[in-house]
């Protein structure tokens, strides 16, 4: 195609020549002629673009990268950017209980370099106002209109998550990527802010409430669990002791029974041994040398007594 540009220009030029019969001016043309088809048929795509080859208006199914590119200079080249670009927007929102909710959203896209002809040519340079701006918009307000304005609350991650899924497969057909996307920002009306704070503070007075009573049913019960111990080891203690009293008096009325068993053991062995003489010596080891001097009685005179005549007799004969 190049090199017919340049026969092109050669016969132009050539024409020129006959014509005027001046070879001077002839080369001039000629060689501007050159310079113009050169300059014309060399193209250069940015670093960061992809460039777009159109023929008349017609586009060609193939991209050119950065660097020089020949052409012909009748076709044009766009140059579209295949960077990661980031997009912050603000958005008005309703949640399914009609709640107004005001959304802060960023997304990073680029486009598909290999088939960045075909956005061109079905959408244009244009894309983002054309397809990015209202997909963005529509699934960010599908998404929160699922959930109620209390249930959005500390929720930021999986909203995102869910945003990001439904834009992407949006952006797909276009040969758009969506590199990621976040929810930065969640924002309610006065009234549903103070609503809230008053419902979080009525759930922690409740919650509170309920660890005090809790707290004071676990004493109770702890309270009345130690009685009950206390209560059992006084019945316990009271038991052992009247089973050891028991036993003591036990061991006493044997010991007693014992002791009697053995004094009436005692006073039959003695009575078994006693004679009317070992009588008399036991009362003569405990008289003490007097006589009475009342006696009552005429029989039986003790013992004493006629022994101690018989002392006075002796006594007398010495």
């Amino acid at each position: 195609m190049t090199y017919l540009v340049f026969a092109a220009l050669a016969v132009i030029a050539g024409t020129a020549l006959a014509v005027t019969g001046n070879m001077i001016p002839s080369f001039a043309a000629f060689g501007a002629a050159v310079i113009l088809a050169a300059v014309s048929a060399i193209a250069t795509v940015e670093a960061g673009h992809t460039g777009i080859v159109t023929t008349f208006g017609r586009v060609a199914d193939k991209t050119l990268d950065s660097g020089f590119h020949i052409k012909a200079p009748w076709q044009k080249i766009v140059q579209m950017n295949n960077r990661v670009q980031r997009s912050t927007v603000s958005l008005e929102c309703f949640s399914s209980d009609i709640q107004k909710v005001s959304a802060l959203y960023t997304v990073n896209y680029r486009i598909d370099k290999s088939n960045a002809q075909k956005l061109y040519k079905t959408v244009g340079e244009g894309y983002y106002n054309t397809v990015i701006s209202p997909e963005l918009s529509e699934s960010v307000k599908t998404v929160i209109a699922k959930y109620t304005a209390e249930s959005l609350i500390g929720s930021r991650n999986v909203l995102s998550a869910e945003m990001e899924e439904l834009l992407s497969s949006k952006l797909s057909p276009y040969n758009i990527e969506l590199v990621s996307s976040a929810l930065e920002h969640l924002d309610f009306t006065d009234e549903f802010t103070s609503a809230v704070e008053k419902k979080q503070v009525a759930v922690q007075n409740k919650l509170r409430a309920q660890t005090e009573q809790e707290q004071k049913t676990m004493e109770a019960q702890q309270a009345a669990e130690r009685a009950q111990i206390d209560a059992n080891a006084a019945a316990e203690v009271a038991k052992i002791g009247a089973q050891a009293d028991l036993e003591v008096t036990k061991i006493q009325a044997d010991a007693a029974e014992y002791a009697g068993q053995k004094e009436a053991a005692k006073n039959k062995a003695i009575s078994g041994c006693l004679t009317d003489h070992l009588i008399e010596y036991y009362y003569i080891q405990q008289w003490n040398g007097k006589l009475p001097e009342t006696y009552l009685g005429s029989d039986n005179v003790s013992t004493i007594i006629g022994l101690g005549e018989k002392a006075v007799l002796k006594a007398a004969e010495k």
